[in-house]
């Protein structure tokens, strides 16, 4: 009677088609590999049993990718952010799984994904987009290695394409007032001069609420932010980060303006009637609900076009709250809890160019500070007295 095969052992034989075919048994069951080298398959082997020593059952190696990602979508739902797991499930529908879906997790190599970037670059889909697929294919991975699904995360070994550096693109501050002139007496203006002050993200002003705003002393807390997931409903959220939830201190303009608008507020309210749905909400639609960044953005983009500025996006209106901050010499520091930076040191990292250079000032300092000075002699400094007795007499 033949010896049972155990799951330490495994097996290679040559195909009649020349090619090569390992088999490994595991929970009495046989998992085969077929490659065109013996090599190939001792390889196979290897990685095979190194990963049954680590826990890996025979139901594991028969998921593909798809599976799993769905599965690993699942379990992630209620660790991240609503729009961040709406994200990742958009990338996970639209570009993973069609190509890469069917392979089994098991079998995944690096190969597989440094391919599939590769190709995705050549079609010109964004280096932004790439980034964050390879981000959620590595995290998805990673939990695979803790569930001894694998024995390696395959997408560690990718080359990722490089994050492009891109030019800030913001307004000057004649242009800035422009807008601002532009938008007065708009449903713009309180939001867009909110916006250039404070440096509050777009969905942190639409999730504002009165509530939040301390007329006395002219703050105004960030507590949530809008979002909108794919196909559902309007939500609020806690902040981007932990550090995003803020005091926000407010010049007396921005109360005016404020003012204006819980004034126009009013009037909205009341020409509404009962068709207005009270949210509470500083920034709102026609009739009291949530603003929709999609209308905001195009009403922007349209006052933009009329005062002939440039096309920016609204987010820009961050960079260029930090940017008059930095240029008017707001310390680092201010201006990070401003933006809601979790150290100074990101504000740094992103606005640091920004910063008025000082170099020419510290130059001429320098040069001051180790100029030598010429030391004199006693003799210099206090010259002797020429002797007249051995000089010639002059004529009179």
């Amino acid at each position: 009677m033949a010896k049972k095969r155990g799951n330490n052992e495994g097996s290679i034989h040559r195909r009649t088609n020349g090619t090569w075919r390992a088999q490994v048994t595991l929970n009495d069951r046989r998992l085969s590999f077929t490659a065109d080298t013996r090599r190939e398959c001792q390889e196979w082997i290897r990685k095979t049993l190194a990963q049954i020593d680590e826990g890996m059952t025979f139901a594991s190696t028969r998921i593909t990718l798809q599976e799993y990602l769905t599965e690993w979508l699942i379990s992630k739902q209620s660790s991240i952010k609503p729009r961040t797991w709406t994200h990742y499930k958009q990338l996970v529908r639209q570009y993973i799984a069609p190509r890469l879906g069917h392979i089994r997790v098991k079998d995944l190599q690096p190969e597989h994904f440094q391919s599939f970037y590769n190709q995705m670059q050549q079609q010109g889909i964004g280096v932004f987009t790439i980034r964050k697929i390879h981000a959620v294919l590595h995290s998805a991975l990673s939990h695979a290695m803790k569930l001894n699904m694998i024995g390696h995360n395959p997408a560690s070994a990718v080359i990722k394409p490089r994050k492009p550096t891109t030019e800030m693109v913001i307004l000057d501050e004649s242009q800035i007032s422009q807008m601002l002139l532009a938008a007065k007496d708009t449903r713009l203006e309180s939001i867009l001069h909110l916006a250039v002050t404070s440096g509050m993200r777009q969905m942190e002003l639409l999730g504002l609420k009165w509530i939040d705003l301390d007329w006395i002393k002219q703050t105004i807390k960030v507590e949530r932010q809008l979002v909108r997931p794919e196909g559902g409903e309007i939500q609020f959220t806690s902040p981007k980060t932990k550090f995003g939830r803020r005091t926000v201190s407010l010049g007396s303009k921005a109360i005016e303006i404020l003012r204006s608008q819980y004034k126009r507020q009013h009037a909205e309210r009341q020409a509404a009637g009962d068709l207005w749905t009270e949210n509470d909400l500083i920034f709102t639609n026609a009739i009291g609900g949530p603003l929709d960044s999609r209308n905001l953005l195009r009403d922007f983009k349209k006052m933009l076009r009329d005062a002939n500025l440039p096309m920016i996006r609204f987010h820009d209106l961050r960079h260029m709250a930090a940017s008059l901050m930095l240029n008017h010499n707001v310390p680092v520091l201010v201006v990070s809890r401003m933006l809601g930076h979790s150290r100074p040191s990101i504000t740094l990292d992103v606005y640091g160019h920004l910063i008025p250079s000082a170099q020419a000032e510290v130059a001429e300092k320098m040069d001051e500070l180790i100029t030598p000075i010429e030391l004199f002699s006693c003799t210099q400094l206090h010259p002797v007295a020429p002797d007249l007795r051995h000089q010639p007499v002059e004529p009179e």
